[in-house]
């Protein structure tokens, strides 16, 4: 019985370590973690930092937007006090035109002639963006996909075959 206590005691003597390197394990332990936080942290902030400089530009370019539309409306404005009525006829009466009076004026018919549309009421149409449309890539299921290429056959420019 002695010789089996003294074995059992041999292998505990034998496997137990000694109290700086348990005192090792638990600072390395420690440490990590501390590492994980910090490496977590740090990337917590990268990520909120992109965020905020995405939010700033995208408010960046809303101020230029509205700015841009804003002049757009300047110029429309002063296209249509450019083009009204009462300012062309006086830039006309300030270049010598006279209005024309009854038996003045000649018409010409030219046959096949068809008036071009003027450029002013074309700019003023808004146009509406049509329906977004989805490319077939995006309704097709995986298992659609991959019949379609298993029956297809494949071309030499996918394994790399040069002619």
């Amino acid at each position: 019985m002695q010789n089996v206590n003294y074995t059992v005691n041999h292998f505990v003597h034998a496997y137990k370590q000694a109290p700086w390197r348990i005192q090792r394990q638990w600072i390395g332990a420690f440490l990590l973690g501390i590492f994980g936080l910090t490496l977590a942290a740090m990337l917590y902030l990268d990520i909120t930092s992109q965020a905020s400089v995405a939010g700033r530009n995208i408010q960046d370019m809303t101020a230029q937007i509205t700015s841009i539309q804003l002049a757009n409306s300047d110029l429309q404005n002063r296209l249509a006090e450019i083009t009204s009525i009462s300012a062309m006829k006086e830039r006309a009466l300030a270049l010598g035109y006279q209005p024309i009076k009854e038996g003045q004026m000649e018409y010409v018919i030219v046959p096949g002639y068809a008036a071009p549309k003027p450029s002013i009421l074309t700019a003023s149409i808004v146009l509406k963006p049509a329906a977004p449309s989805q490319p077939a890539q995006y309704t097709q299921s995986l298992f659609e996909w991959l019949d379609e290429r298993l029956r297809t056959p494949p071309s030499t420019s996918m394994i790399g075959i040069t002619q």
